[in-house]
């Protein structure tokens, strides 16, 4: 691969923009000193999840995934529009449609850098409660008494997570700078995919704010209707990745967490 740009770094990882030897351009994540060997679990693991989502809609090509490198096909990217945001938000429709035979994944999870348990679960509120929120707890540094807070929330999810549904074919970790625009429609990167709740997806886009956000889930609701009550169980599904956040960056989302808690045990 020949480099024709340095884009940067993220969470340890050199980004490249490069051109194989067969005029292809490709995007490449590359672990560099000591994050070679925790990056091949986290490049198997993006590359893994890939494919799996892939199967259902248009993602990046997986050209290479290596022990120190994932190299995938060039999304060229254009402005987003409300055009785009529909066509974006009957795609996920599609993918979550897909299903997966579990709660979890056969390959192990990641967040970022972060390790996520994938084992699968009987049902979604065990599943979220045992391998999402608990683990990242115990990492997040919180005050007794706000893990105790957090902890009510895991005891309550069965109670508040509303109707049981299926395992859906998920992201895991779609925030906006997980979406490219591009080809008229949004295209999905950096995923930490797993069969999950479906609303998952569709609090994360909320959580940090994606363009034409009332555009994509319009489309959605069309193709594939949300259980009644969703909105309100949006903190439910923003809890982990926030107690994500804490783990990552420090008490400064502290009050984020908390705050989705609080709206979670009034429901």
């Amino acid at each position: 691969m020949k480099v024709v740009a340095e884009l940067g770094s993220s969470h340890g990882w050199r980004l490249r923009r490069g051109v194989l030897d067969d005029g292809r351009e490709v995007f490449a994540k590359i672990a560099a000193g000591s994050g070679a060997a925790s990056g091949a679990g986290m490049f198997r693991s993006e590359a893994a999840g890939l494919r799996w989502l892939g199967e259902a809609i248009a993602v990046p090509e997986v050209i290479e995934a290596g022990p120190d490198r994932l190299v995938l096909s060039w999304v060229e990217e254009e402005a987003p529009s409300a055009v785009a945001a529909e066509r974006f938000g009957r795609s996920l429709a599609r993918l979550h449609r897909a299903g997966a035979e579990s709660f979890g994944a056969p390959w192990p999870g990641f967040i970022a850098e972060l390790p996520m348990d994938n084992s699968p679960a009987a049902g979604w509120p065990e599943f979220y409660g045992s391998r999402r929120v608990l683990p990242f707890l115990r990492q997040a540094g919180l005050s007794s008494r706000d893990a105790a807070a957090v902890e009510r929330v895991v005891e309550r999810i069965a109670e508040v997570a509303g109707p049981p549904e299926p395992p859906a074919r998920i992201h895991g970790d779609l925030w906006s700078g997980n979406v490219l625009w591009s080809g008229g429609s949004g295209v999905l990167i950096d995923p930490a995919a797993h069969g999950g709740h479906r609303e998952t997806d569709l609090a994360m886009m909320e959580l940090f704010g994606l363009p034409y956000l009332d555009r994509v889930v319009g489309a959605y609701q069309e193709e594939l209707p949300l259980a009644e009550g969703w909105r309100e169980r949006v903190p439910l599904h923003q809890l982990h990745p926030l107690l994500v956040h804490v783990v990552l960056y420090g008490g400064g989302y502290r009050d984020a967490v908390m705050n989705a808690v609080r709206r979670v045990l009034a429901l």
